[in-house]
Parts: C-alpha cells; sequence; structure tokens
C-alpha cells in the first residue's frame, strides 16, 4: 500500500512551513512510521534532526531528495514533504505530481495570503489534473484569541482555495522546541497547547 504524501508548499517564505513540517511528522510517527523528506536545497530539517537523534529523541526517518530519489528508506506510512520556497523547479514539480495533500502554510493577513496567491493558482491548476488532490491553507501563527480580519477573509475567497479550520498559534514553544531541536512531542506540559493544535490538523489531514 502506498504512503499517504503530504506535501508543505509555499512559494513564499518566512510562512514556518519547515517548523509544520517538522512537527507534523512527528504527530504522524506516533500512529506509523512517517518518512519526512527535507527537498529545501537550505537542509535545515537535516541539520535539526541530527541534533534531535544525537540527544535520543529522533523518532521519524528523514531523507533528502537525491536521497529519496536513489532509492526507499524502509516502508513507512506517511510521507512528508518540506518543499523549497520557490514557484517551480524539478523538485517542486516531481512532488506535487506525486501527493495526496498539499499544505500551504500562510500567516493570516492579506498581504501574506495575496503573496500566496500563485502558489494557490499552481496547486488549482494541478487539481485541474487530478480531481483527488487535495488542498488546504493552513493559517499559522494565529495570535491568540484573534479573528480573522474582514480583508483575510476577502483574501481567502477570492483566491478560493479552502482553509483547514484547523489553525495554528504563535506560541514561543515552537521556537523554544526548535532551539532544542525537538518537536513539541518532546517538550512536556508546556507544549499541550500546541501538541493539540498538530493533533487538530493531522486529524483533519486523516479524514
Amino acid at each position: 500500500m502506498a504512503p499517504l504524501r503530504i506535501a508543505l508548499y509555499n512559494s513564499k517564505g518566512g510562512c514556518g512551513k519547515t517548523t509544520l513540517a517538522w512537527n507534523l511528522a512527528m504527530g504522524l510517527a506516533h500512529r506509523a512510521p512517517t518518512l519526512l523528506v527535507d527537498a529545501d536545497p537550505q537542509g535545515s530539517l537535516g541539520d535539526w534532526a541530527n541534533w534531535a537523534d544525537s540527544e535520543g529523541h529522533y523518532a521519524i526517518a528523514l531523507t533528502d531528495w537525491t536521497g529519496l530519489r536513489q532509492g526507499l528508506p524502509p516502508e513507512h506510512h506517511y510521507r512528508v514533504y518540506d518543499c523549497p520556497p520557490r514557484l517551480d523547479g524539478d523538485e517542486i514539480q516531481a512532488i506535487l505530481e506525486e501527493t495526496d495533500v498539499v499544505l500551504l502554510p500562510v500567516l493570516p493577513s492579506p498581504l501574506d495570503l495575496w503573496a500566496s496567491r500563485r502558489s494557490a493558482e499552481l496547486l488549482k491548476g494541478l487539481q485541474d489534473q487530478r480531481p483527488g488532490l487535495r488542498g488546504y491553507f493552513v493559517l499559522n501563527q494565529m495570535e491568540a484569541h484573534s479573528a480573522l480580519s474582514r480583508a483575510s477573509q476577502s483574501a481567502i475567497a477570492a483566491i478560493g482555495l479552502p482553509v483547514l479550520s484547523a489553525r495554528v498559534g504563535r506560541r514561543a514553544i515552537y521556537r523554544s522546541a526548535a532551539l532544542e531541536g525537538l518537536s513539541v512531542y518532546h517538550m512536556g506540559k508546556r507544549a499541550a497547547g500546541a501538541r493539540e493544535e498538530i493533533e487538530g490538523l493531522i486529524e483533519e489531514v486523516l479524514k
């Protein structure tokens, strides 16, 4: 059985894509074997994973794009891609052609939403060719108890890509976990709220 393939993609940088990919993969690894694919040339996830592995906290398989093309690691049920922050390229094309779910992390502001429009349009074009491909905005770094502005809601409606109801907050614990080479699944009680957010995201994607 083929793994469920989930891509974190947005040509706009600074949207928290890598942090979400890492924590999403860690959450999925609690359910079944998970492969995290670092397709970003910056290699941030590889550095992060190496540090976590040295501390005995690394519980997922990780490969880069070259390693994936050369041969798959042992069997896994989920595959999560951290895509490079650009609109096109061989890696982007290949990943989006084979993936099942594409998540576009975006900050909850009209400017960030409009800046992500070309990525959303690319995804919608792929959905026209592959009706089974699912794609969603993920609202990231939401302020506590804040609501989307009217301008943000208008931007989402105009772009026409659905938004997951699960939202990820602006929490210091995500930055703290990253600094320690860990995920929010390794940060104890102080990360309970963040884990609930990631779990909500996972449950919605797996429906």
